[in-house]
């Protein structure tokens, strides 16, 4: 079969049923309709009988939005099983004002359409749709496929597969909940950070006191505050807090230029840290103030500040234990003491980050897959955020690979307005999860299979 030309024969039908998805507004968090989220659940339920999937089920979990879970059995006897996950809830929309046409009337652009949630992560769900319909229901592989209604705001669903494990039993994963560096680099993602918060309390006086009667003396709970974050940090903008992993990063990352342009710095504005932006981004920690609790300028009185507060994001190497991480960071703020000040630091719960072994057959499979699908050789890179379920899948399923590839790209404003994805990429991903599956069934049954989901 001459996937190329399969896949092109099926892009504007695929990009239809896109459009269809994408007007839905399955947002997930609370005070917004549930109704629309099961409105995308039936319509995923009904792409995927029309793609040939008969077995479907629904897992439906306390305070959870239904799962959907689909099944086709293994050609042969000796050929692989694979499980396909992606999610099918989306971000809200954020500030309206900020988006160029409405979040949820799919709008297109040039190459591609825009519109909340198309890119993460309804791309990468129907690139699942688009493969089975590139094999016509009957793909080489087994398949098992999750489609989880809840990824957004996080829900039990993260913690249940290994209540389940056989269920999820398979010899290879794709997670299809990520992208490419850029537009038409094929990027295999083999690294997730882990992730902590952290709540810095200090409380010096009663209540406020005259800044010129008792300024300059009188312990001013805000000054204790800054000068403990400030200690996070050295004169370059490296991370201070002893214990914190990082390690060199040796895979692809991106060009400085295109960072200031993801991250939108502003001209002239020195970037912080110093190694390589791998390093900084993703196998070394990050500390960031995402909070604070002081009092607001416009209403300032000239007083000592009697209580100040902040919350802390914490972002760890992929391999390090995020609870010993979080002690590390709860440790280094205890002991400070600015100006003899004792801290109240109360950690939250941590979640842990991830890096796949790269070096097995999957592996071997999805770089050539990804080469047919884009064109060009992949590259290896890794994330600063997080996965929660890829954890939850992993300890279900130890022995079997996990690959994270799909339709994304970094460029496609994820959570953000004018969220956006690129027919190429769409394109891209469905020819490379069917040469996938292709190329890891042959080299399965050339091995004499044998695997996770048996």
């Amino acid at each position: 079969m001459d996937l190329a030309a399969t896949v092109d024969s099926l892009m504007d039908r695929l990009t239809a049923d896109l459009v269809k998805l994408a007007e839905i507004p399955s947002i997930a968090f609370p005070g917004y309709p549930e109704g629309e989220v099961h409105r995308a659940h039936d319509l995923l339920v009904e792409l995927l009988r029309d793609a040939g999937v008969e077995h479907i089920e629904r897992i439906d979990l306390p305070d959870t939005s239904p799962v959907i879970y689909a099944e086709i059995p293994p050609p042969t006897p000796d050929a692989p099983t694979v499980l396909l996950y992606g999610h099918y809830d989306v971000q809200p929309p954020g500030d309206e004002s900020l988006w160029k046409s409405a979040p949820f009337e799919p709008t297109p652009i040039e190459g591609g359409l825009r519109a909340r949630g198309i890119a993460d992560d309804k791309s990468n769900v129907m690139a699942h749709i688009g493969m089975l319909r590139a094999y016509g229901g009957r793909p080489p592989t087994g398949i098992k496929i999750v489609l989880e209604g809840q990824e957004e705001y996080g829900s039990a669903f993260d913690d249940y597969p290994p209540t389940d494990a056989q269920r999820f039993a398979c010899d290879a994963m794709v997670i299809a909940d990520m992208g490419n560096l850029r537009p038409g680099t094929p990027t295999l993602t083999t690294g997730l950070r882990g992730v902590a918060e952290v709540v810095v309390e200090v409380r010096t006086l009663a209540e406020a006191r005259h800044s010129g009667e008792f300024g300059g003396a009188a312990p001013d709970a805000l000054l204790a505050l800054i000068q403990a974050l400030a200690s996070l940090h050295d004169a370059a903008g490296d991370v201070t807090v002893e214990g914190l992993r990082r390690e060199p990063w040796d895979g692809a990352s991106y060009t400085e230029e295109e960072f200031r342009s993801l991250a939108t710095v502003q001209d002239g504005m020195p970037l912080i840290g110093t190694g390589s932006l791998g390093e900084r981004l993703w196998s070394g920690p990050a500390v960031t103030v995402i909070g604070m609790d002081t009092p607001t300028v416009d209403g300032a009185a000239s007083a000592v500040v009697p209580y100040a507060r902040a919350k802390l994001n914490l972002r760890v190497h992929p391999l390090q234990d995020p609870k010993e991480a979080t002690d590390a960071l709860v440790r280094h703020l205890r002991e400070h003491k600015p100006f003899g000040i004792e801290l109240t630091v109360t950690p939250s719960d941590a979640g842990p980050g991830f890096e796949p072994a790269t070096g097995g057959p999957a592996y071997r499979a999805a770089r050539t897959a990804l080469r047919e699908g884009w064109g060009e050789e992949a590259q290896f890179a890794a994330s600063g955020g997080s996965i929660p379920l890829v954890n939850g899948l992993a300890k279900a399923v130890p022995q079997a690979e996990v690959l994270l590839f799909g339709a994304q790209d970094s460029m496609c404003n994820l959570h953000a307005p004018n969220e956006r994805v690129l027919f190429s990429e769409l394109r891209g991903a469905v020819i490379a999860e069917a040469a996938f599956l292709r190329e890891y069934a042959a080299d399965f049954r050339a091995a004499g299979g044998g695997g996770g989901a048996r």
